[in-house]
């Protein structure tokens, strides 16, 4: 890391939240992503910050990663504490309780709520093995779909050991959780189409922590 000029991040206020538009957000999502890449820092937990969003909160987007530790979401989009709303479960599924915590993000202000899947996710892998372990053999009912649908049209070798075959499922894992996301949730359609929200899917790098918005 060439670059290590340290980055503040300011607190939003409720003004400076409500004129941001969605385009706006993923712009400044994208841009922090490049800090991030480029090893920048951020100064996200310092005292002064803490105590300032203590009293409220204004973040610019929700995100839904996977539970896995390899990917800082805050620092992926070299974000501080009050700036983006995350939840994660592994494998970065929809259910309904992730759909109404993305409700209240969005009421709360939220203008992008973006799906991150990322590079040798070990959900997607337990799906193609059809692992059986618990409370998450359950969990991995929600991403065989996505496996199902990649397994009608790819070429090459089925296997857990193929990146590029388990990278094609994490795609499609995305793309499916957002459609389950609009199908689950009115409240997020109606604010799509009103233009008051964006919602993205995305890929994270795991070398090189860039992250691959899709079209």
């Amino acid at each position: 890391m060439k670059d290590k000029k340290i980055l503040r991040n300011r607190l939003l206020t409720a003004e400076q939240q409500a004129k941001l538009t969605p385009a706006q957000v993923l712009s400044i999502l994208k841009k922090g992503n490049k800090e991030f890449t480029e090893g920048k820092l951020t100064v996200r937990n310092n005292t002064k910050r803490v105590r300032s969003a203590a009293m409220g909160q204004y973040p610019k987007a929700v995100i839904l990663s996977c539970l896995d530790s390899r990917v800082p979401v805050e620092d992926v989009f070299h974000r501080g504490i009050g700036d983006i709303f995350v939840a994660r479960v592994a494998g970065n599924i929809i259910n309904d309780d992730i759909v109404g915590s993305f409700e209240l993000a969005c009421s709360s202000g939220a203008k992008v709520i973006l799906v991150m899947g990322h590079e040798n996710c070990s959900a997607i892998t337990a799906a193609v093995n059809r692992v059986k372990l618990g409370k998450f053999t359950s969990l991995l009912k929600k991403i065989s779909p996505a496996v199902k649908e990649i397994n009608k049209t790819f070429k090459g070798k089925k296997t857990a050991c193929n990146l590029e075959y388990t990278n094609a499922i994490t795609h499609m894992n995305v793309r499916m959780a957002i459609r389950r996301l609009r199908a689950k949730s009115p409240m997020i359609k109606k604010m799509e189409k009103e233009g008051k929200i964006i919602t993205v899917g995305a890929m994270y790098n795991m070398k090189s922590g860039k992250v691959d918005f899709f079209e």
